[in-house]
């Protein structure tokens, strides 16, 4: 693909539109970083009762050992769940832990992401593809570029 061309399949956002479906995204990306961290507290628990290798497992440890595991597959399983139910909608998770997501968003001539962290009241923010996080800029600082992204942005703050 020509780098500006858009992916004649994928779903491009407007500011506007990343906002509007937040009530959404919002709701998952809380379940994603829920059981990113309840997945997180099970494998420490499994790590606190598996014994060294010295020792054998007691049978009580075991039971719970097993019922963790069980449990753990399921939210495992929901966490998937979750991720495909964002990417059918577009939009991309970039760390399940914070809440982390990208929406794709055409600007000028290419392409960019308009992103969002758990907490934040509204997508106030962008970045190139290979920024990253480290590289979020608020939306206003798009005004140089004339777009409408900046557009939006511009009418929000005023």
């Amino acid at each position: 693909m020509v780098a500006n061309q858009r992916e004649p399949h994928k779903k491009y956002f407007t500011v506007a539109q990343a906002n509007a479906t937040l009530p959404l995204v919002r709701a998952i990306v809380t379940d994603i970083t829920t059981l990113a961290r309840e997945l997180d507290e099970r494998q420490e628990r499994i790590d606190r009762l598996r014994p060294s290798k010295s020792n054998t497992l007691r049978d009580a440890y075991r039971e719970e050992v097993d019922q963790i595991v069980s449990e753990m597959e399921r939210s495992r399983r929901r966490l998937v769940e979750c991720v495909e139910e964002l990417t059918q909608l577009g939009i991309e998770i970039k760390d399940i832990r914070v809440g982390l997501v990208d929406f794709p968003c055409w600007v000028g001539n290419r392409e960019v992401y308009l992103c969002w962290r758990l907490g934040e009241p509204e997508v106030g923010f962008w970045h190139e593809l290979n920024a990253g996080f480290a590289g979020r800029q608020e939306l206003i600082n798009l005004g140089s570029r004339g777009s409408a992204v900046a557009d939006a942005a511009r009418k929000r703050t005023s």
